[in-house]
């Protein structure tokens, strides 16, 4: 890729270490259960900026196969072009993954900063892994 991409916080090093090869891909998913990651959601009714609904209606998107992606980001910084042209989502959550994945159901994939060099895709097979693997964690801690 030609556009050289700057990592504002230690997840974007992260994922750039995983996509150039010094991380592995698999380490880099369990420490992605450790992070913060910024979902854009829909406002409903905005009071001075602040979200007033207690349910996330939250950014998702199909894919080529009609599978649900949910639309992810490693800071609120870098969803705004995404975002751009879609009014409703100015807004959105800062929250770990695994409060994410307790409430994603079933069936639903993950891109995190799509658009952006440093990205990825999780297929819903993948995201159903770390479902699990974030359940199974929680239950030991």
């Amino acid at each position: 890729m030609t556009e050289t991409f700057e990592p504002h916080n230690t997840l974007e090093q992260k994922l750039l270490d995983a996509q150039e090869g010094r991380m592995l891909g698999e380490q880099f998913l369990l420490e992605l259960l450790d992070e913060q990651l910024y979902m854009p959601i829909k406002e409903h009714q905005q009071v001075e900026g602040l979200q007033t609904s207690s349910n996330a209606d939250p950014l998702r998107m199909e894919d080529e196969e009609g599978n649900i992606i949910l639309i992810l980001f490693t800071s609120p910084d870098r969803s705004k072009n995404f975002t751009a042209d879609l009014p409703d989502y100015r807004g959105g959550l800062l929250v770990e993954l695994p409060w994410i994945l307790e409430r994603i159901g079933s069936g639903v994939g993950m891109a995190i900063n799509p658009g952006w060099p440093a990205g990825i895709d999780l297929d819903p097979e993948t995201v159903a892994q770390l479902i699990q693997i974030s359940a199974a964690k929680s239950n030991a801690e």
